[in-house]
């Protein structure tokens, strides 16, 4: 189940890593905390609904507990090489590395083609606080963007 769902681990802990906290320390919490809490998966939600959510929950708390020994740290987003011709994509990273945690999370499950119903099963959030938060982060990296 984890090595079918790699992509989603790794991708999670790309928005959450930084230089001090490389990205194979966020996999290898993430792969613990799912380990642990398999036994009490129900099954009422698709693995990789169930594997998001473990994935973001992990994610946020690592960086709760990093800040806690150490001066908030500027989370990063590695971008792999990408060409002149995707200056967009370089922007969109760009934006979405100055979002809060929960903005971040929940652009990425909407870049990933989550509908609301997914985005607010993942998160715990209602649909509707879903829609709106989505709504004022996407105005919110429009503003960003024009400054």
């Amino acid at each position: 189940m984890i090595q079918q769902n790699e992509g989603i681990i790794y991708k999670v802990a790309s928005f959450y890593t930084d230089k001090e906290y490389p990205i194979g320390d966020l996999y290898q919490e993430i792969v613990l905390n799912l380990w642990k809490s398999y036994p009490s998966f129900r099954g009422e939600s698709k693995y990789s609904t169930w594997i998001y959510r473990i994935a973001l929950n992990t994610c946020v708390s690592f960086y709760r507990r990093s800040t806690r020994n150490i001066n908030i740290v500027d989370i990063a987003i590695d971008i792999p090489d990408i060409t002149d011709n995707n200056d967009q994509i370089k922007e969109l990273y760009s934006l979405i590395n100055r979002l809060g945690k929960i903005e971040r999370a929940l652009v990425l499950l909407y870049l990933d083609d989550k509908s609301y119903k997914e985005i607010a099963e993942i998160t715990g959030l209602s649909v509707t606080n879903v829609a709106t938060k989505l709504n004022r982060t996407k105005e919110k990296m429009k503003q960003m963007s024009n400054k």
